[in-house]
């Protein structure tokens, strides 16, 4: 999961400490993102960091970087917000598959107990190093978020600090006060436990290549979703995909339990819907208004991550939030955008 090592920049930056806190703030979200497993309680970390870090800019001294040292701030913010606290769970955590009936239903769970969903937008940038982006898409994926939650606060950061930023063993004892060789051990640990929760040492980067499959695969998936087409929604999902839908414990294994959910199940709410397309946790997916009210209005109802393999769905996340919308840059009511959405081609 590594970006491939490349020279330093030494370049230096004349502009005043003050000006260059922000440049920062994109790689800092994606950082306590995959600590904190919450896009909201990341972008409260970061901020958090940047009062700390304008408060403390006149006696930063130099001895590390502007970078480093805001890395050390926020590593002490966001283990400090994970003392005492429960991982974030995904509904697969909790207990095995459903049926897709209506008794199955249970009241939800408070949002604060489930991972988030994650904008691309806010961690990554169209421009930079083609390894990085690659990196950066594939360790925000909710699978490895998920493993994340299973490590201990400082396993956590050692191991997102040295295998997700390639920072060098020495640098990451630094900055967490220990030593070369706890850093190793704490590695070697975090190593172990996302192995046992099925994440490869060497997970593969998401080749660019794929995108346009990818975004054709979900023009495709959303097309026959907003139809309600149950025939061409069949073709699309593997058989064995899996649909969770936060904050519900409720969740799916088996192509025809989806099928049923939408078909003849609580899911047939969704029929009519407007749908528009996300980038979303380094992979394609769709934001969803239900139609609702007298006047036709279409109001939001979920942000759905698609997980696709060989071809095919293999896995479906849908985030009931509606505060997620916001923090899309998404409307509540699809009448404020009209232009999010257009008929989409079968």
């Amino acid at each position: 999961m590594s970006a491939p090592a490349r020279a330093a920049d030494t370049t230096v930056d004349e502009r005043p400490p003050e000006e260059r806190l922000e440049d920062h703030r994109r790689e800092l979200t994606g950082y306590c993102y995959r600590m904190l497993g919450s896009a909201f309680e990341a972008e409260d970390a970061v901020q958090d960091t940047m009062v700390r870090a304008w408060k403390g800019v006149a006696k930063f001294d130099g001895r590390s970087s502007l970078r480093s040292w805001l890395y050390r701030i926020a590593t002490n913010v966001c283990i400090d917000a994970l003392n005492g606290r429960k991982r974030r769970a995904v509904p697969m955590d909790i207990g095995g598959p459903g049926a897709p009936v209506a008794e199955s239903l249970r009241e939800p769970l408070p949002d604060a107990e489930w991972l988030e969903p994650m904008p691309d937008a806010r961690v990554s940038t169209p421009a930079g190093d083609p390894a990085d982006k690659a990196v950066a898409k594939e360790t925000i994926r909710l699978a490895f978020i998920a493993a994340l939650q299973h490590l201990p606060a400082r396993q956590r950061a050692v191991l997102i600090l040295r295998e997700v930023l390639c920072w060098k063993a020495a640098e990451v004892a630094e900055l967490l006060d220990t030593s070369v060789a706890s850093v190793n051990s704490a590695l070697q640990r975090a190593r172990a436990t996302l192995g046992e929760q099925g994440i490869s040492e060497a997970a593969p980067q998401t080749s660019p290549a794929m995108d346009p499959a990818q975004t054709a695969l979900l023009m495709r998936y959303m097309a026959a979703f907003e139809a309600f087409d149950m025939e061409a929604l069949t073709a699309l999902l593997h058989e064995d995909v899996e649909q969770n839908m936060p904050p519900l414990e409720l969740w799916f294994r088996g192509r025809d339990d989806v099928i049923a959910w939408m078909a003849t199940g609580p899911g047939q709410g969704c029929r009519g819907s407007r749908v528009a397309p996300v980038e979303i946790n380094g992979t394609v997916g769709f934001a969803q208004w239900k139609p609702s009210g007298p006047n036709g209005e279409f109001e939001a109802w979920g942000i759905t991550a698609l997980r696709i393999e060989d071809g095919a769905v293999t896995g479906l996340s849908i985030f009931l939030n509606t505060e997620l919308f916001g923090y899309f840059g998404l409307p509540l009511k699809l009448a404020d955008r009209p232009e999010l959405w257009e008929p989409k081609a079968g």
